[in-house]
């Protein structure tokens, strides 16, 4: 984030408020003293892995569950006990929930009716909302004569026919084919930025929180691990667990050296600045795309001992996988012990390179891209 932006974030109003929001369920907690602002106009995503409490976290704000402790306050005002009936929002479900007896005209009308609006402003309402989701022509379809797309599109309609001040999206493109769902996430993002219209979308699909998401919130266990923009949950992951649930990473078991070194196999590495004790065991982290192949070591035949350059080595070609626009290339080197790891490389630089199985290649660990975290869970 630039400083701008850190400026204008600061300056801008808090539209959402949820403070140390706690849900139970019997002796499960599904949210631990969960804490987040959202800002006006922002659209932000609830990203984690099933069962994490990003979606008891939407249903809370929405008061569809009442939460054990905590406060929500939505636009200066304390909502925490009131009915969803009583809140100020639009949402759309995984499953669309439309009345399938009602065709999408009455679909979208239904919130309007209720709000006793008359019979012209609720014309011209639905109207504009099927131009406005690129469904002129099927008003008078009911829902069961639409693809999957179209009956999506017309529930957000039907979600912002009473101009909501707060949107509310529970997985909404899951149920959906991916050519689809790469579609309507464009359609989406660009109606809530004309909008502006504070949004809250639920997701377990990491590709869709980057491409869309104003700031992600990632969530494991009922508590929130980061949040950031896309840019910074990618580039800088606060925890193994985001660094491993965002995007591909390689991981290597070690020991932390200095705060700024860590050791895997025999070879110390130079790296990002860490705060774990030295000779602790830790996880030494990096994504495919930031290991930098050097033209001037590729085509040697078997070649595995560390170069002459701080965290530059030969590494040993074991397998290729031709991934459409790039390949990724699995690599060894025997001076880190039997860890195995994975480089993206383009196209063109595995031509010029002459990379092939049994070759081996020089390749470097940027520092400033080389993570160093406590061991997870899972990871010993």
């Amino acid at each position: 984030m630039s400083e701008q932006q850190a400026v204008n974030n600061e300056n801008a109003k808090h539209y959402l408020r949820i403070d140390r929001l706690t849900k139970m369920f019997g002796d499960f907690t599904a949210l631990d003293k969960v804490s987040l602002d959202v800002i006006e106009g922002e659209f932000i995503f609830f990203l984690g892995p099933s069962g994490c409490g990003k979606t008891t976290f939407l249903r809370a704000i929405a008061g569809l569950d009442i939460q054990t402790s905590g406060t929500v306050h939505q636009a200066g005002k304390d909502i925490s006990a009131l009915p969803p009936s009583e809140r100020d929002f639009g949402i759309v479900f995984q499953s669309y929930a439309l009345f399938p007896n009602l065709t999408c005209e009455r679909n979208i009308a239904f919130g309007l009716e209720n709000q006793k609006f008359s019979k012209a402003d609720i014309e011209n309402r639905v109207s504009e909302l099927l131009e406005m989701v690129g469904l002129p022509d099927q008003g008078k379809k009911y829902p069961a004569q639409l693809s999957g797309g179209q009956q999506q599109r017309i529930a957000l309609a039907r979600a912002l026919a009473t101009s909501p001040g707060l949107l509310l999206l529970d997985e909404p493109l899951s149920a959906l084919d991916a050519k689809v769902r790469v579609h309507l996430r464009h359609e989406i993002k660009e109606l809530q930025q004309r909008l502006s219209v504070t949004t809250v979308m639920v997701t377990h699909d990491q590709e869709e929180a980057l491409a869309m998401a104003d700031r992600i919130v990632v969530m494991n266990q009922g508590v929130i691990e980061q949040i950031g923009t896309p840019t910074e949950i990618y580039r800088e992951p606060s925890s193994l667990f985001v660094a491993d649930f965002i995007g591909a990473m390689n991981q290597f078991k070690g020991k932390a050296g200095s705060k700024n070194t860590a050791t895997v196999g025999d070879v110390t590495f130079a790296s990002q600045e860490h705060d774990l004790q030295q000779d602790t065991p830790a996880v030494i982290a990096i994504r495919p795309e930031d290991i930098v192949p050097h033209s001037d070591g590729a085509g040697s035949q078997g070649a595995t001992e560390l170069g002459p350059t701080e965290n530059t080595f030969d590494a040993l070609v074991e397998e290729m996988e031709f991934l459409g626009s790039f390949w990724r290339v699995s690599l060894s080197n025997a001076s880190l012990g039997d860890a195995s790891m994975v480089i993206d490389m383009s196209i063109n630089a595995v031509r010029q390179m002459d990379v092939a199985i049994g070759n081996s290649i020089k390749v470097e660990f940027p520092s400033n891209r080389l993570w160093v975290f406590p061991p997870g869970a899972d990871t010993g």
